[in-house]
């Protein structure tokens, strides 16, 4: 990569120093306050909500700058940040030499800078690229700060030649190639077709070196290594972004063919989604849409529209879900903004392809992406309630509750009809998560259903929804007669379910029961009420159950397994109110 040095810098006009003064003091205001956020930042980095508060003052002292004398524009050297000839820091700092190091040799802070803007760049400065950030470059580019602008400069470094004997002085190259970048003349490629004539009539005073004869050696592995590293990053990573740069300075030039510009950017499209290159497409959707908001009756809004259908036509979706078919994609966070960006037109093609990805992690991404249209248009997701695959009705059921649909207890009871019984224990889960008056009456005719699993969980369900009607409901499932034809599983499910509600009604109902004396007939059955009842004060887990507990394990007229019951409860119910310790002082 190449390097330049500084040799002497511009010094300002006398007849306007205190103008200049003024300028550098209320620059040196802002690196100030940058500083002292950055610091802030650096202390609290868990705490990013804070950030903005951080680099509020900051905000307040470059909003002053470019308000009065309008935009900020540094030059970046090694140690500092110059402004005529004025350091700004005021101690040495590594923030400069990180894009000093990247080629970027000015900075522009522009009027309008916002707070998430100032953010994104402290962040970038921050970032560390031998940790395996991105390098400065590629990360401001890629963060798309409409109010930050830099410039890149590329030189050269010759071996065998002192850093003196190669001093050049770069600064009128950079502001002549700038100034030719702002030009408003309609020559759009005016970036590429600075040619050699063009500068040297700008390089007043620069010395040029002629007749040197640079002698070759032979390649070394590690230098083929590295430069095919580099071959490699520059027809990934840097290319794109170049190429789409290079792109929209034609279209801000002034394009009146629109076709051709379509076909540009849809073949543009394809070629990063060959290199799942998601980053760079969502990047493009961003500066179309605020081309569009700029300038509504321009044509950027009509190529944002089919750009983004584009994106969403069904060949290139299953591209997507060929990416996230078997493999977990590095950047998914750039695959989702991709899918966010799609509108309702596009649901059928994800529902295609979400049926080829196997990942979970890559299918619940796209059922969150799929959320928000079951809001407006519930029916493709519905519709799909009735597949009889378990994993697509999984994730139209997980869909469609994402969604807050406010008819969403009805569509899901659809799925309790559904003879695959897992679905159907986590359909009810979910439809108890409700608790509304909806919600409780499915799980309460969930309580009949032919299979012991489902009534059940019906049972555990209902205190959650409706403690008061839950007591009510499963103390008559309780007293029916057929209640004692069901397992003993089941039946101590519905006990503990009834002490789960807390009432003391279901407290006293556990209490008459393990108060009943057997007779030589009944025997039996009393035992296992008086079992069912231990259950039931196991469920309510309170001051109260304990101390009915404690009153049955003191009865010693109660039966021995009773008691062993009671007292196993007993303890349990003790160390969940109090802890082990109160368990371990009592033993």
């Amino acid at each position: 990569m190449a390097q330049a040095h500084t040799a002497s810098s511009n010094r300002p006009d006398p007849a306007a120093d205190v103008a200049v003064r003024e300028k550098v003091e209320a620059a040196k205001n802002f690196t100030f306050h940058l500083i002292k956020g950055i610091k802030q930042i650096g202390m609290y980095r868990h705490n990013e909500a804070r950030f903005p508060e951080f680099l509020s003052r900051a905000l307040e002292a470059i909003s002053e700058y470019t308000e009065k004398h309008g935009p900020l524009s540094v030059k970046v050297e090694q140690q500092n940040l110059m402004l005529h000839g004025e350091p700004l820091f005021a101690e040495d700092t590594p923030l400069p030499y990180k894009f000093f190091r990247d080629g970027i040799r000015q900075l522009i802070f522009r009027p309008g800078l916002t707070i998430e803007e100032l953010v994104g760049f402290t962040l970038i400065a921050l970032s560390e690229p031998d940790r395996g950030a991105e390098d400065v470059l590629s990360q401001l580019w890629k963060a798309a700060l409409e109010h930050l602008e830099y410039v890149v400069v590329e030189g050269f470094k010759m071996d065998n030649v002192s850093e003196e004997e190669m001093e050049v002085e770069v600064d009128k190259v950079v502001n002549y190639l700038y100034s030719r970048l702002k030009t408003n003349s309609d020559d759009y490629l005016r970036f590429a077709r600075v040619n050699a004539e063009d500068l040297e009539s700008q390089l007043d005073g620069v010395d040029q070196m002629r007749g040197l004869v640079v002698g070759g050696t032979y390649a070394s592995d590690e230098l083929k290594a590295r430069l095919q590293r580099e071959i490699t990053e520059e027809e990934g990573p840097r290319l794109f972004p170049k190429l789409v740069s290079a792109v929209f300075q034609v279209m801000e030039g002034g394009v009146e063919d629109t076709a051709l510009l379509e076909e540009i950017f849809v073949q543009l499209l394809d070629a990063m989604l060959i290199q799942d290159d998601f980053g760079t497409i969502n990047q493009i959707v961003l500066k179309l849409r605020a081309m569009d908001q700029r300038d509504p009756t321009g044509d950027a809004g009509r190529l944002f529209g089919y750009f983004t259908q584009k994106m969403g036509d069904e060949q290139r979706l299953m591209r997507v879900a060929e990416t996230l078919k078997t493999t977990r994609p590095k950047n998914p966070v750039d695959i989702t903004r991709y899918l966010q960006a799609l509108d309702s037109s596009s649901i059928f093609a994800l529902l295609t392809a979400l049926e080829t990805i196997e990942i979970p992690e890559n299918r619940l991404l796209l059922c969150d992406v799929l959320a928000p249209y079951a809001q407006e248009m519930p029916e493709p997701f519905v519709s799909r309630l009735q597949s009889d695959r378990p994993q697509t009705v999984r994730d139209m059921v997980y869909i469609l509750d994402r969604s807050n649909h406010p008819d969403k207890v009805k569509m899901f009871a659809q799925v309790l009809q559904n003879p695959n019984l897992a679905l159907k224990l986590e359909v009810m889960n979910i439809i108890a998560r409700g608790r509304t008056g909806e919600s409780r009456r499915l799980i309460v005719e969930a309580l009949n259903d032919s299979t012991a699993q489902v009534r059940m969980l019906a049972a555990r369900l209902l205190p959650e929804i409706d403690r008061e009607k839950a007591y009510v409901e499963l103390v008559r499932q309780v007293k029916d007669p057929s209640f004692e034809k069901k397992g003993s599983e089941e039946r101590t499910i519905f006990f503990t379910s009834i002490g789960a509600t807390g009432l003391p009604g279901a407290i006293a109902m556990m209490t008459q029961i393990l108060s009943v004396k057997p007779s030589l007939l009944n025997k039996k059955k009393v035992l296992d009420d008086k079992l069912l009842a231990i259950s039931g004060l196991a469920g309510a887990c309170s001051i109260q159950s304990y101390k009915a507990l404690l009153g049955v394990v003191e009865d010693k007229s109660q039966p021995l397994e009773v008691l062993t019951s009671a007292r196993k409860v007993m303890y349990q119910t003790k160390k969940a109110l109090f802890g082990d310790t109160a368990v371990q002082e009592e033993v």
